[in-house]
């Protein structure tokens, strides 16, 4: 993979100051989601952990682009931009598809021997478990249907259709992006890897969470949070309470 790309100044959102840091956390949004959910993460961490929430293409600041619809592809093109920022010790959030964003991610850097410290994913089936009941073909109104047992886009959005006729078509790529996903076998990660689970998630059952330990060769935990497949939001003080605790062993 090239280590230089014009891009590279394009992946964060809001763009941190990264010289002097100590630590990078660089979390990775939901299907559909921007770099703005991660915005107030900042000010709940320690002072050391520098934040850097990952913009994809074809969102908020990146709207006017094409968003990806290949995984392996957009996992290349974040790699090599933000491999500037690998030169301290790291670790990757993702949330639901940020999931196996991070996770391939991590695969990259324990393959050419960067300072990965830890894997965190969150409302996330482990990935090599296919999505059972995927979306990203179906006609409009099915999609949109569908979309409501995720709970993730309001009603008021869903219903408006001059809205969803801007936000479909992202939406749609990133569940194709999600649901063509397909796992290669490799090495387990040596690093530790936290997989945290909303305990009323629709969508993601304890057995497809606990699935990710054979991921890891280093140490494993499950932690389940209340709330659903967005407990993220619901339960986000206690979530960045069990974040801070899971980095501070690290750091």
């Amino acid at each position: 993979m090239k280590q230089d790309n014009p891009e590279k100044n394009l992946w964060l959102f809001p763009a941190p100051e990264t010289s002097g840091a100590a630590f990078r956390l660089f979390c990775f949004p939901h299907a559909g989601g921007g770099a703005s959910v991660f915005r107030q993460w900042q000010s709940h961490m320690p002072a050391q952990v520098q934040v850097c929430s990952v913009q994809l293409p074809g969102r908020e600041n990146r709207m006017n682009e094409q968003a990806c619809l290949v995984l392996s592809h957009l996992v290349e093109r974040i790699f090599t931009g933000l491999y500037h920022l690998f030169d301290v010790p790291f670790a990757f959030f993702g949330h639901s598809l940020g999931a196996k964003i991070a996770f391939e991610l991590a695969r990259c850097a324990q393959q050419n021997k960067l300072p990965l410290r830890c894997l965190l994913v969150a409302a996330s089936r482990a990935p090599h478990i296919r999505e059972p009941r995927p979306l990203h073909h179906l006609p409009d109104q099915l999609f949109l249907q569908e979309l409501r047992r995720y709970s993730a886009t309001p009603e008021a959005l869903l219903a408006n259709q001059e809205l969803m006729a801007v936000f479909l078509p992202l939406l749609r790529a990133d569940f194709t992006l999600d649901e063509t996903y397909t796992f290669q076998a490799g090495p387990p990660l040596a690093c530790p890897l936290c997989v945290y689970g909303g305990e009323e998630d629709q969508d993601i059952t304890l057995e497809e969470l606990s699935a990710w330990r054979q991921h890891a060769s280093g140490s494993f935990v499950l932690r389940m949070f209340p709330g659903g497949h967005f407990f993220i939001k619901s339960a986000a003080d206690r979530l960045l309470v069990q974040l801070n605790a899971d980095l501070g062993a690290l750091i």
